[in-house]
């Protein structure tokens, strides 16, 4: 019987508010990477984990993402807070009730800060950490890599977005895969200009 290969996935969005939008590099290509994940994981049943930074100075959620509201994704925890972490005490009590590990996988803002700290946590709490490497930014382009070298010395593994669900889904037989395909296909031309807007090698 076929069987996905990552185990007890969860989604972490972190921080993607309107006020962000024209200050980090390349924000429209971390929206489209989310929203791509944000509709696999609703074919994948995958629990969603949101937070704002301080939303009373810089706002809610990007509409675009569609959380929380009417006809679009239900979030497990959507929580506003002012740590730089995405482990505000509602988000541990959540994630309290699932077996552990989980396999996190973070898409967000900023790389070197709330993504990274959230990251750490993650990990120094004993769970799989998978940071989306074209769904991550900062709002100076060259944070990021530097972020991304330092967590994959911490444990986490980098990866894209593509990558990440083929591998979640880990064998075409399940009964899934045909929903997750069509959402690869028709993400594949943002796929292809998001890399190379924040994946330049």
């Amino acid at each position: 019987m076929a069987q996905r290969r990552i185990t007890n996935p969860a989604l972490f969005i972190c921080d993607l508010q309107e006020k962000f939008r024209p200050a980090i590099h390349e924000f429209a290509s971390v929206i489209a990477t989310t929203q791509k994940l944000l509709r696999a994981s609703q074919i994948l049943n995958i629990p969603v984990f949101a937070t704002t930074q301080n939303k009373a100075r810089l706002g809610e959620t990007c509409p675009e993402l569609k959380l929380d509201q009417p006809g679009g994704i239900r979030t497990l925890v959507h929580d506003d807070k002012t740590l730089f972490s995405m482990l505000t005490p509602q988000v541990r009590a959540s994630i309290a009730k699932f077996p552990k590990p989980l396999s996190c996988v973070i898409v967000g803002i900023e790389s070197h800060i709330c993504v990274t700290q959230t990251a750490l946590d993650l990990l120094r709490d004993g769970h799989r950490v998978y940071v989306i490497a074209d769904g991550v930014s900062s709002c100076n382009k060259e944070e990021v890599p530097i972020a991304l070298a330092r967590l994959r010395a911490e444990g986490a593994t980098v990866t894209t977005s593509e990558s990440w669900l083929y591998e979640c889904v880990g064998d075409a037989g399940i009964a899934e895969f045909k929903e997750v395909i069509k959402v690869v296909k028709e993400s594949h031309s943002s796929n292809k200009e998001v890399l190379q807007t924040l994946c330049k090698i």
